[in-house]
């Protein structure tokens, strides 16, 4: 049996001849065990999504219904931001490959160019993801919950879905939200919604042109299915409380759970974009004071470079079963 005995003068078998597998160094190595086992992770997470999402095919909401916001703007255009988040996203990666290039030119004007041009496509990505978070967890048109927890929503007589608030009826309560300040004593409650349950039942019996819509989805259509007006009436009668946006306990868009795995998944990516930025950035300072033309070689940018790419293709995945199935 060989056996490898370390140098003396550095301590390491790594740096000598044969040691350094693929011809990479321990540092590269290591990065590379890193990602695979996160990559295992994400493996798991999504594959915990796609059976959620298997398992209630029949509820799950649809994603052009959800995602449609677009900033500045208050049209609905689905998919239209999120595939410009995609792009930043992937654009960042291609900065990188250039910052890595130009490393092993030895070029330190470019490689602080382009590891710049990356930190931004970063930010602008995490910044996109805040904005469509916030967006989520506010809610658009409203909902109402049923006592058995599904979700209903409101659509005109062309199937499209229309705001609570442009039916429901006048606010007669004088009622306010509890705070810290008044109301029980040191306690407060969650924001009011804008309409209440009352109001939504008052303004449908007014507008006979409203009708409902159920999270159920004809898979034939790929549409959630309306309820004729009696119907709907029936359905109204087991309604429960007002909602807007989405949380972990309610959802506007419907099923709970597909707001439970998006806040997480979408999350733990988003904190690896947030770590490769601080991680950049910490880079790109070595690289202005010249810290890696002293080493000779731009290996830290390479093995950051691993991890930013690895992220950009874990978002691929992402978006892909969230936003397009």
């Amino acid at each position: 049996m060989e056996v490898t005995i370390p140098n003396k003068t550095t301590g390491t078998t790594w740096n000598g001849g044969g040691d350094r597998p693929f011809n990479s160094s321990y540092g590269k190595m290591m990065m590379w065990f890193f990602l695979i086992s996160d990559a295992l992770t994400f493996a798991g997470f999504l594959g915990a999504y796609g059976f959620m999402r298997f398992k209630f095919l029949n509820v799950w909401p649809i994603a052009d219904e959800v995602f449609t916001h677009v900033p500045f703007t208050h049209q609905s255009m689905p998919m239209i931001y999120v595939a410009f988040m995609t792009f930043v996203l992937i654009f960042s990666s291609v900065t990188m490959v250039f910052a890595v290039d130009a490393g092993k030119h030895m070029k330190q004007n470019k490689v602080a160019l382009y590891m710049l041009l990356t930190i931004l496509g970063g930010i602008i990505f995490l910044g996109s993801q805040a904005w469509e978070w916030k967006n989520f967890i506010q809610g658009d048109k409203g909902a109402v919950v049923l006592n058995s927890g599904d979700v209903i929503q409101f659509v005109n007589k062309e199937g499209e879905q229309v705001a609570l608030t442009s039916f429901a009826g006048e606010n007669h309560s004088n009622r306010i939200q509890h705070t810290k300040t008044n109301g029980i004593w040191n306690k407060e409650e969650a924001t009011l919604p804008k309409v209440n349950l009352d109001q939504v039942i008052e303004g449908f019996k007014a507008n006979p042109d409203i009708t409902i819509r159920t999270q159920q989805i004809n898979q034939a259509t790929k549409t959630k299915v309306i309820l004729s007006r009696t119907e709907a009436e029936k359905v109204l009668q087991k309604a429960k409380q007002v909602v807007y946006g989405a949380n972990l306990k309610v959802n506007e868009y419907g099923l709970t759970l597909f707001g439970d795995l998006f806040f997480f998944i979408t999350g733990f990516h988003g904190f690896h974009v947030f770590s490769g930025i601080l991680i950049n950035i910490i880079i790109l300072f070595n690289v202005l004071v010249g810290t890696y033309e002293k080493r000779g070689h731009y290996e830290m940018v390479e093995k950051s470079g691993l991890y930013w790419h690895f992220v950009d293709l874990v978002w691929i995945f992402v978006f892909t079963f969230f936003y397009l199935f």
